[in-house]
């Protein structure tokens, strides 16, 4: 069994998405954010009291023969790689491994920490900590890393050419913490047309869903989560 720690649209969408991309069965255990701070008893689970973790085998109270994991995009790779037969994995063989793995890693190193910056340091500091000037340069920041992602999918559908993988939900988790920061009108055509058809994934539909029923029956807010994991 599966056992996913997560706070309503952090990083930990990811792997959620992963596991609804690969239609496996999992327990979704909502968590208020920040979980280091509402849900102290979490920290027994991950001393760092971030999201996600991932707990497989040992069931949701772990054993020393559990694998966990607390890093979205390693999530992603290692839920892919262990079930190849469904697609969203490339193996070491094929031409696309190293640019699979470049995307799959920009997502989170290139792509989402420059917007934790400005979620802190433009929303969520205090009025006399806040800083304008980190805000205006990490969104060009952000901007100017993203024309990456424009000049791939301006050639195929995915970011691995006519193959939908663990990449695009890395880089895809990134693209949806834009929209919550109001970055998608300076995307350009092909980012924004990318977009539309991630969303349009059975997978990530199934993810919003499973969330948002997870929170509801939790007793946890739907509102999404701040994602600075400070």
């Amino acid at each position: 069994m599966i056992d996913l720690y997560h706070c309503m649209s952090a990083r930990s969408f990811r792997p959620l998405w992963a596991l609804e991309e690969l239609q496996l069965p999992y327990r979704l255990h909502m968590l208020p954010f920040p979980p280091r701070a509402l849900a102290r008893s979490y920290l027994q689970e991950n001393p760092l009291g971030t999201v996600p973790l991932l707990v497989h085998g040992g069931g949701a109270e772990g054993s020393s023969h559990a694998v966990r994991m607390t890093e979205s995009a390693a999530i992603c790779q290692y839920l892919a790689a262990l079930h190849p037969a469904a697609g969203l994995d490339v193996a070491p063989g094929d031409p696309a491994y190293g640019a699979y793995l470049n995307w799959l890693h920009m997502g989170e190193a290139t792509l989402t920490f420059p917007q934790t910056l400005l979620l802190r340091y433009g929303r969520f500091e205090t009025p006399e900590r806040l800083q304008p000037q980190v805000v205006t340069d990490y969104t060009r920041w952000f901007l100017a890393r993203l024309r990456a992602v424009e000049a791939a999918v301006a050639t195929g559908p995915w970011l691995c050419g006519d193959r939908f993988t663990a990449a695009d939900v890395s880089v895809g988790y990134a693209l949806l913490l834009a929209t919550h920061l109001d970055l998608a009108d300076q995307w350009g055509d092909a980012t924004r047309a990318y977009w539309q058809r991630l969303q349009e994934r059975p997978g990530y539909q199934r993810a919003l869903a499973a969330q948002r029923t997870a929170a509801l029956a939790q007793g946890v807010s739907c509102v999404p989560s701040p994602d600075t994991q400070p």
